[in-house]
């Protein structure tokens, strides 16, 4: 193996771990912001994130130019953040634009830092992480679910101690609701033996089981629109009120050890029926939704050591194994590019 073979195979191999770049991901849940700077650490990246006075939310990396303080101890001026250490004003494109301490500072009118487009939807703040090959951002498309209106749903977020691929692996395999959430309201029914088959959509692809639809977690789509998403269906019992529940879910790398998870509970209801399902979510069913969250967040946070390296996968795991293989594909391919452009 050449050098550069070399370098590719194990700068890819850290890129899949860290988090793809060139895609959107779900940093925070819009609530979590308000006029105080928040430092966040995400695909590795540590980043402050603070409103202006329009409440646009602007994204800079989480450092002083100066000394390297954290912004995020710093205070929010609107179009700036100040640093607290020596009251550096860096704005949102990175830029110094005051060093009230001196006149004429060389740092004055100089971007410094990293910034990152932002884009504020459906409850959640967006960063886009690019590897700078492209000129601008990929389009933001989210699900239809996400996004029409005769959709209504809910954002659920939590923090996992995990590598965010075993919480991709997790979404992408139909089979553990059977088992793992036998108890729950929406997933109680249904074969416990199945094969598992695969087919391409316009953004990915979809794992499914033969033969059976609408009666437990049977199928998962994997999607590319600028963002990677995961969509599911599971159905509710008769007594919580029937039809088609829907997951669209997000998994955002924080390091290789820890990651987010954010859910969107959607349900197909307009009129009168929409203010039902947001009642009947929120008085009864979304501690039942949070019960079998938990029961995922504790099997993958206790996953043997290095449990990716040990397993033997068989046939149900065919998603996972596809899912795998396109980041894995992902990665060599933005590191070849940035190999070729430093030539």
């Amino acid at each position: 193996m050449s050098m550069d073979e070399a370098t590719l195979k194990t700068d890819a191999a850290q890129r899949v771990e860290r988090g793809l770049l060139n895609y959107w991901y779900p940093v925070l849940p819009s609530y979590r912001l308000a006029g105080t700077p928040i430092g966040i650490t995400r695909l590795s990246e540590e980043i402050v994130l603070w409103r202006d006075d329009e409440g646009q939310v602007r994204a800079v990396e989480d450092r002083c130019p100066h000394r390297g303080a954290r912004l995020s101890l710093g205070w929010n001026l609107g179009d700036r953040v100040a640093c607290w250490y020596h009251g550096v004003e860096v704005d949102g494109q990175g830029k110094v634009v005051d060093v009230p301490a001196m006149q004429n500072c060389v740092l004055t009118g100089r971007t410094c830092l990293k910034s990152y487009p932002v884009v504020e939807a459906h409850g959640a703040i967006f960063l886009w992480f690019g590897d700078g090959s492209l000129d601008a951002p990929a389009p933001f498309e989210l699900p239809e679910e996400m996004t029409a209106e005769d959709y209504s749903g809910f954002l659920c977020m939590q923090n996992w101690k995990c590598n965010h691929r075993y919480a991709i692996d997790n979404v992408m395999d139909p089979m553990h609701g059977t088992y793992l959430h036998s108890q729950s309201h929406s997933m109680a029914e249904g074969d416990r033996q199945a094969e598992m088959t695969v087919r391409p959509t316009a953004t990915g692809l979809i794992v499914e089981k033969v033969g059976q639809r609408g009666v437990n977690f049977d199928w998962v789509e994997f999607g590319e629109s600028g963002l990677m998403w995961m969509r599911l269906a599971v159905p509710y019992s008769k007594q919580h009120g029937g039809g088609q529940f829907i997951i669209v879910g997000f998994v955002t790398p924080v390091d290789e050890t820890h990651c987010q998870v954010y859910f969107w509970r959607i349900r197909k209801a307009s009129g009168f029926d929409r203010h039902v399902w947001r009642f009947l979510y929120r008085n009864r069913l979304e501690g039942l939704h949070w019960d079998v969250l938990e029961q995922d967040r504790k099997v993958i946070e206790n996953l043997t050591r290095s449990a990716r390296s040990q397993e033997t996968l068989y046939q149900h795991d065919v998603g996972i194994v596809r899912v795998r293989r396109l980041m894995e594909k992902r990665a060599q391919e933005q590191v070849a590019q940035r190999l070729a452009s430093v030539a």
